[in-house]
């Protein structure tokens, strides 16, 4: 996955996308969420790390979210 700067409002969409497909209690949802609340480098690196560790399909299908 290339490496791209996503937003604050870009993360919570995202949130919201992966609050559909793994649920709002899923880390990465919560962690996404937290980031784009806090803004902070380690909330955000963190909110990154778990991202990219999600199964490639749930990757894809949240990023298909957002451009719909």
């Amino acid at each position: 996955m290339a490496e791209t700067k996503i937003d604050r409002e870009t993360m919570g969409k995202l949130a919201k996308a992966l609050a559909f497909i793994c649920g709002a209690d899923d880390p990465t949802t919560v962690a996404l969420k937290k980031a784009a609340e806090s803004g902070s480098a380690q909330d955000i690196k963190k909110a990154h790390t778990l991202f990219l560790k999600l199964k490639p399909g749930h990757r894809q299908a949240a990023l298909s979210m957002l451009s719909d």
